[in-house]
């Protein structure tokens, strides 16, 4: 079994992007070496490029999330980018978003064990906590589904005018070519593919980022969100 004793070392990098909380960043390499795999969060194969595909793959997103909004992270999965980002970003309220409950468990650990008080953990889908979760400036993702799927759970979660950060890879200008259409119901008026992590990562991390207008999730969403709001009052008030 793969365990925290063949993490590599960190790279230099690391300790320029983590700063102060650079020991919090081993721990949580640590934590996905040893518990991260034995539960099946991620494969053994991935312990020897942690770092650099992983963790610093994702800290990087912070170079484009505006300073002191809240954030989803969808999908959040063993934490990747949520926790990266909460590590170098103490400034966001960031809401971890998985619907396994191994998972949400393993992320309650971390959270916990790196005392990271500005993040939260919640379990459930997208369209499982739409009205319910207050609704967000950044929602953020990484290998969760192809563009078109992901903005149809994550665009509804933002608040007008907010945006998603989507980690993509070599398809990036594909994805969204071939998702306009899904984009333009939900309400998205502007799509770009950024480049990020100059100096820490190479190849450097691709972001889609995807804005939207007054209506997040376009006219039916609206109706969801309206609806859910009105039932958790009803219950609030029994």
């Amino acid at each position: 079994m793969t365990d925290a004793a063949e993490l590599p070392p960190a790279p230099e990098e690391a300790q320029a992007a983590f700063g102060e909380l650079f020991p919090e960043a081993v721990r949580y390499a640590e934590l996905l070496a040893d518990a991260g795999v034995k539960r099946g969060l991620i494969g053994p194969r991935e312990v020897p490029r942690l770092w650099e595909r992983h963790l610093l793959n994702c800290a990087v997103l912070s170079e484009v999330v505006p300073e002191g909004v809240t954030v989803c992270d969808v999908g959040s999965g063993a934490g990747l980018p949520g926790i990266p980002l909460a590590l170098v970003r103490p400034d966001l309220k960031i809401t971890l978003l998985e619907p396994l409950l191994r998972r949400t468990n393993f992320l309650q650990e971390v959270v916990e064990l790196l005392g990271l008080d500005h993040v939260t953990v919640v379990r459930g889908r997208a369209e499982e906590v739409l009205g319910t979760l207050q609704p967000v400036h950044v929602v953020t993702a990484r290998a969760v589904a192809p563009l078109d799927r992901l903005a149809g759970w994550g665009v509804p979660l933002l608040r007008p005018y907010g945006e998603m950060l989507a980690l993509k890879g070599d398809t990036a200008e594909e994805e969204i070519n071939g998702a306009r259409a899904a984009l333009s119901k939900l309400g998205v008026l502007e799509t770009e593919v950024l480049q990020v992590g100059e100096g820490v990562v190479d190849p450097l991390s691709t972001v889609v980022r995807v804005v939207v207008g007054e209506s997040p999730g376009g006219v039916r969403f609206a109706a969801k969100r309206a609806k859910a709001a009105r039932v958790g009052r009803t219950r609030r008030r029994r």
